[in-house]
């Protein structure tokens, strides 16, 4: 069967493909980004209209007694089923990079005499910039190491371990069960990145016994430039986690304005600053389309898309054009990430051609696979469009 047919007989067999009409993207553009920025889904536009017209222009301050403060909470609730968490143990507030730092610091004194912070080698930059504020913050010492190589790295220094679900560039995807186990063995906590997995692969946070995780909203989630991020933290954690940021909205009498603080009961005291209504609500707004979803289906047409894409590449280009960096068995995300000498050109060229991915120096292509949107056909136009652009 060729190439066309191919694509066609997957994506008439796609469970999903009706949930691509609830995305507004411009015609003839083939985006392979969501995993740097979510496409938007139709239904945002018109529910930020009414917020701004009817709750923030309508309503007025009156709004933050009539649903505003309750935000986080109420948003956390809906990406927890997306986690394989329990209701209670997500709250949607601050960054990423705010929330990797309440999330780390909370961990570190939640093991007491333990002096190693351990940090992916491969992390994503914010994550090893904050693990070595925190480091520096705590007194800690920071030590960097693969999680392949844990069980040689953990011992009783050891207080926590910031973790990536997926690897940012490659895409390869980590054993989030048995680095857990390793960590616990060695007494110490674990802190999940999960910004490249939420939203496309199953998870069971709860099941597994993760201690804390955090995840941006922006990439798979589709929350849109800017969302504001979620922190997990297990139930049986919260009442101990001494977060360091100690703002107002994470206070347990908030609007008494009492001059010294007492974190609020449960997730709630997880929040730092003022919420970001706007985002949270549109984030909210978005999170809608994933009603009936069954996040078995999405992975695995992010594993056929992402195993069809390569195969078109490995087709369609001469042998050694490219290196295929993320791993060919079902150890990665939803991404292809391929080395080329002129990858910084080339995605530029393919941008211009309308086939959007992202380029990460230095010499990695990135294309994101985002199931809900993206079809077999897309990625069949994106590698014959890289095969033109090669030559």
């Amino acid at each position: 069967m060729d190439l066309t047919a191919r694509a066609a007989k997957l994506d008439a067999e796609d469970p999903l493909a009706r949930l691509r009409a609830e995305f507004d993207l411009p015609p003839g553009t083939v985006y392979l980004d969501g995993n740097s920025l979510g496409a938007p889904p139709r239904r945002v536009a018109d529910r930020m209209q009414r917020v701004v017209r009817e709750q923030w222009g309508g309503r007025l301050i009156r709004s933050w007694s009539e649903g505003w403060w309750e935000a986080p909470r109420r948003v956390g609730e809906r990406i927890a089923p997306l986690l394989g968490a329990a209701p209670g143990q997500v709250v949607v507030a601050d960054s990423t990079s705010v929330d990797v730092f309440k999330a780390l610091v909370g961990a570190v004194r939640l093991a007491p005499g333990r002096r190693e912070i351990v940090v992916d080698a491969a992390t994503f930059p914010t994550d090893g910039y904050i693990a070595t504020s925190v480091a520096e913050l705590t007194g800690r010492v920071l030590r960097t190491a693969d999680l392949d190589d844990l069980p040689a790295v953990l011992g009783e220094r050891t207080a926590v371990v910031l973790a990536n679900h997926v690897d940012y560039r490659t895409g390869r995807l980590h054993d989030m069960a048995a680095v857990t186990a390793r960590v616990h063995a060695a007494g110490a906590r674990v802190v999940w990145d999960l910004c490249h997995s939420v939203g496309v692969l199953p998870l069971a946070l709860d099941a597994l016994e993760v201690d804390l995780a955090v995840g941006c909203t922006y990439k798979f989630l589709n929350g849109g430039p800017g969302a504001p991020a979620f922190l997990y933290v297990r139930r049986d954690l919260q009442e101990a986690f001494d977060q360091p940021l100690s703002g107002w909205s994470g206070h347990r009498e908030p609007f008494a304005m009492a001059p010294d603080y007492v974190p609020a009961d449960g997730i709630e005291r997880g929040r730092c600053g003022t919420p970001d209504i706007l985002s949270l609500l549109a984030l909210e707004a978005a999170l809608e389309v994933w009603d009936g979803v069954d996040l078995a289906d999405v992975r695995a047409k992010g594993l056929s898309l992402t195993d069809f894409f390569v195969a078109c590449v490995t087709e369609l280009l001469p042998p050694g054009t490219v290196e295929v960096l993320t791993p060919r068995d079902e150890r990665r995300g939803h991404q292809v990430s391929l080395r080329h000498p002129g990858a910084e050109a080339v995605m530029a060229e393919l941008i211009a051609r309308e086939v959007i991915g992202d380029f990460r120096a230095p010499d990695v292509l990135r294309f994101g696979f985002a199931p809900l949107y993206v079809s077999h056909a897309d990625a069949l136009h994106a590698a014959r469009t890289l095969a033109d652009v090669l030559g």
